[in-house]
């Protein structure tokens, strides 16, 4: 793949050589033809000095014969500059399509590094005002602009998760007390629908936190992450099984743990009666591998999409564990992937960049 710094040092160089080529070919040309004019049969011929006769006397040279060796000569030297002008022509240009791009490497390299943690930084690119400026600023207006929208949708996190949250436990706290005993289904029934609420508040907020990026990532060990998420989870009737190595992850410790919760629940509730689900972490990949009922191939696209759910009811959960666990592996810079289990279930595979 040519870069634009090539074709821009390609372009110079073409640009010289055409220039050059048609100033020399001008110039042997019209030399060639003087030469040819004054030095020909028919052309004025300077007068003969008289050769003393004298044993071995060497003839005068033809001058045809010299005005062709001459000309020869030219051709061959106007194709040695000419390859010497194209190797530095090269080189010039491609020196300075360097400098002329150099702006646009310090836009590339700050547009790369940024993230949603440091959306403070800006490219202030001093110079000239010229149209590599103009680009620098009307960046930086926009990363300006991003960070004000970041930083109000945050703020509507927080404000949420404690205006949402404080009714609900209110809620709870009114039926709890306040409901008799002797109410019988109804009590248990709000109740659980409060914390089927509280739940999908908490779900959509932790969705929302990992759509956002990582505040400040630190080195984590995935495997014990896996460990803790896997003994505090209910398996009910279904073995679980756990293979992990050492594995440093640069992340944020409780989406991590909530990734592999979500993953790990996945496979336990969508399972078959003494169903099993195996969990591996080998290599910074992840793997989650469960027996539960057959997918069609078709429904693979809803199962990272919030709020849809495949052969469960309303009451089995909000359909947002698997979202939510895409979600934090793209904060993570990993990347998921869903496949057929053989003989029915699913495997999901998350695949961590290495820590640098």
């Amino acid at each position: 793949m040519r870069t634009i710094r090539t074709r821009l040092a390609l372009t110079y160089t073409a640009l010289a050589l055409v220039t050059a080529a048609v100033l020399l070919t001008s110039v042997n040309l019209s030399l060639h033809q003087r030469l040819r004019v004054e030095g020909g049969p028919e052309g004025p011929e300077a007068p003969v000095a008289p050769v003393l006769e004298r044993p071995f006397a060497v003839p005068p040279e033809p001058r045809p014969r010299l005005v062709e060796e001459v000309v020869t000569y030219q051709w061959e030297v106007t194709g040695i500059a000419i390859l010497v002008m194209a190797l530095v022509s090269l080189a010039v240009g491609w020196f300075f399509a360097g400098r002329m791009l150099r702006p646009v490497h310090r836009i590339t390299a700050t547009a790369r590094r940024l993230s949603l943690s440091n959306l403070h930084e800006r490219i202030a690119l001093a110079g000239p005002r010229d149209e590599l400026r103009e680009l620098a600023d009307t960046f930086d207006e926009m990363l300006a602009r991003l960070e004000r929208s970041v930083e109000g949708q945050r703020r509507f996190i927080a404000t949420a998760s404690h205006e949402l949250r404080t009714p609900l436990a209110v809620q709870r706290a009114a039926i709890e007390i306040g409901l008799p005993d002797d109410v019988g289904p109804v009590k248990g029934k709000l109740l659980a629908a409060n914390r089927r609420s509280e739940r999908l508040i908490d779900a959509l907020l932790v969705l929302a936190q990992a759509e956002h990026g990582l505040e400040a990532p630190e080195e984590v060990d995935l495997a014990e992450v896996v460990r803790l998420a896997v003994a505090e989870l209910d398996h009910g009737d279904v073995t679980v099984t756990v293979t992990a190595g050492p594995c440093p992850v640069l992340g944020d410790r409780t989406l991590l743990h909530r990734l592999v919760t979500n993953l790990a629940g996945n496979a336990v509730r969508h399972n078959v009666p003494g169903g099993t689900a195996g969990i591996t972490l080998t290599g910074g990949v992840l793997r989650v591998v469960n027996t539960g009922p057959h997918v069609p191939p078709e429904r693979f696209g809803d199962l990272f999409a919030p709020f849809r759910r495949i052969g469960t009811t309303r009451t089995q959960g909000a359909g947002l564990g698997l979202s939510i666990a895409d979600a934090i592996a793209r904060a993570h810079g990993a990347r998921m992937e869903a496949r057929p289990n053989p003989g029915g279930g699913l495997a999901l595979v998350v695949r961590f960049p290495p820590v640098s």
